[in-house]
């Protein structure tokens, strides 16, 4: 008498995930637009094979092309006060990798670090950019290198911050893979991610700027917010997904990069081991090595006049790495 049967409670138990699910989904599709409402987008849009990129651009003079890595958007340069220290004397562009900020990233895609390096060139074809200096932090770093590898015509130099270079074992990756699943990664991404996103943010911003304290003007910009929407989960964890095999693609080849490059780092960074610039230094002898000390990944905010100065330095060729590349041509030639 008034037993409830095993159907019916299945059926309520069911029932009560689906709401539950619908609600966290409503939800957190709620917080991605307040999150654009709050901090729209402030560049401009280019279509290039179908996917729409949200770019920053400002100054005149040599081009210079800022790629920014996980989690973060192009902002991060303005935050950091790099893009407004290089518009001085440049024409600098700052893109929305696929997927972050107000960059599509279509499905379908793996988007590698080659596929986002071929979106970027045909964007910059497309904008009448002619062989700029590229930057590239982290995650940016392997898009630089993959579209100077590939299409070394098109890259003047190259200046690569906090770059992952080689494939190492990442707890970091494990965590990231299962919202990077097919199905179940779109469950998740609008569910419970972006939830555990907020929770977890803190220590993850606070690891990226160890051993220095989170600047205030970080704290206060968009990234917070914009980082948790669905869509950009989706393209951070497809990214972290992608860093051992792009390490793993690219590792063989750094040695035919012949144009400027200048290698930075922070030498106590806790997201990439300091070993990984150095050994990349020893790959390219023509490069430049700067270990900046006392400061860890977000280099580009502690020292952002030393990157200033760094692109500075690949565009004008200056004599330091002239006469290495000098002695490099010298001595292949007596070898041959």
């Amino acid at each position: 008498m008034g037993r409830v049967s095993k159907p019916s409670r299945a059926s309520a138990i069911f029932v009560a995930t689906a709401a539950t699910l619908g609600a966290m989904t409503a939800y957190n599709i709620y917080r991605a637009r307040k999150a654009e409402r709050e901090h729209p987008p402030t560049g401009r849009f280019v279509t290039v094979d179908g996917v729409r990129l949200h770019y920053i651009e400002s100054g005149k003079g040599p081009p210079v092309l800022l790629l920014h890595g996980n989690v973060v958007t192009a902002e991060d340069f303005q935050t950091s006060g790099v893009l407004d220290l290089l518009a001085a004397r440049h024409r600098v562009i700052a893109f929305d990798r696929p997927g972050f900020g107000y960059s599509d990233r279509p499905h379908g895609s793996a988007w590698s670090a080659r596929a986002q390096a071929e979106l970027l060139r045909n964007a910059l074809v497309i904008l009448g950019v002619n062989r700029p200096v590229v930057l590239g932090h982290s995650w940016g770093a392997a898009v630089a290198l993959a579209l100077a590898l590939n299409h070394p015509d098109a890259v003047r130099g190259l200046v690569l911050l906090s770059g992952y270079y080689y494939p190492t074992l990442r707890a970091d990756v494990l965590l990231s893979s299962p919202a990077a699943i097919p199905i179940v990664g779109d469950l998740l991404r609008y569910t419970i991610s972006p939830l555990l996103g907020r929770l977890m943010q803190p220590l993850l911003l606070k690891g990226m700027f160890a051993p220095l304290p989170v600047p205030a003007s970080f704290a206060k910009g968009s990234t917070s917010n914009m980082s948790v929407r669905p869509g950009q989960i989706r393209a951070e964890s497809q990214d972290g997904v992608a860093m051992i095999p792009g390490a793993v693609a690219m590792r063989h080849r750094y040695q035919e990069l012949t144009m400027p490059v200048v290698i930075m780092a922070g030498a106590k960074d806790r997201v990439v081991n300091s070993k990984q610039p150095r050994r990349l230094h020893a790959q390219i002898p023509h490069s430049i090595l700067r270990l900046v000390p006392g400061v860890g990944h977000m280099v580009h905010y502690a020292v952002p006049e030393n990157v200033a100065e760094a692109i500075e330095e690949v565009g004008g060729l200056p004599t330091k790495l002239h006469n290495i590349l000098q002695a490099s041509a010298s001595y292949t030639a007596s070898a041959a």
